[in-house]
C-alpha cells in the first residue's frame, strides 16, 4: 500500500454535555492527547474543531447531537496508528472511556485506506463506519482484526466493552 496512507473514524456519545463535570476529565485532555498524536511520527492529518482550546472536534457533531463526538485521522500506515493508541498516554485515557461515553451497543470506530494526499470528510468516514456495522470487515470498511500487520491491538489493547 505504498501509494496509500489509513484513515480511521472513531465516534463517541459523552454521557453529558462537554460543559459538564462529569466529562471534564476528558475534555480537559483533549487538547493534549490529540497534539500528542500530531507530532508522533506517522501522523498525516487531523479533522480540526473550531479551534478553540480543550474543545476537540466535538463541534463537529453528529446527526446535529452536540453529546455525539467523532475523532477522523490519517496516518501512513497501521504501525504508526498502533504505536499512538497503544503505545503511549492515549492508551490510559482509552482505557477509561466508560467513564465519559455511553456503551453505544454498535460499532463506532472504522479504518481504511485513502489515497496519499486524501482529507476524508466526516461524511465520508461515517459512510464506511456503516459499510462495515452492516456488512462486517472488507477491504472497504474494517477494524484490526482485518490488518494482519496490526499486532499490538492484540497484546496492548484495553479490553473490550460491550459492542466493541
Amino acid at each position: 500500500m505504498k501509494d496509500m496512507h489509513l484513515a480511521e473514524l472513531n465516534v463517541g456519545r459523552l454521557l453529558a454535555p462537554t460543559d459538564d463535570p462529569r466529562v471534564a476529565d476528558f475534555m480537559n485532555n483533549l487538547d493534549r492527547i490529540n497534539g500528542l498524536g500530531k507530532r508522533m511520527p506517522g501522523f498525516v492529518w487531523m479533522m480540526e474543531g473550531s479551534g478553540e482550546p480543550g474543545t476537540g472536534n466535538t463541534d463537529a457533531k453528529i446527526g446535529g447531537d452536540p453529546q455525539y463526538v467523532s475523532n477522523l485521522t490519517v496516518w501512513e500506515n497501521v504501525e504508526t496508528l498502533e504505536k499512538f493508541v497503544w503505545g503511549t498516554i492515549h492508551k490510559q485515557f482509552y482505557a477509561r472511556r466508560a467513564e465519559w461515553f455511553e456503551v453505544l451497543g454498535k460499532m463506532h470506530f472504522v479504518m481504511w485506506w485513502v489515497p496519499k494526499g486524501h482529507q476524508p470528510t466526516l461524511e465520508e468516514a461515517l459512510a464506511r463506519l456503516d459499510h462495515l456495522r452492516e456488512h462486517g470487515d472488507s477491504d472497504h470498511a474494517f477494524g484490526w482484526a482485518h490488518l494482519k500487520q496490526a499486532t499490538r491491538w492484540r497484546n496492548d489493547g484495553c479490553q473490550p466493552i460491550a459492542a466493541e
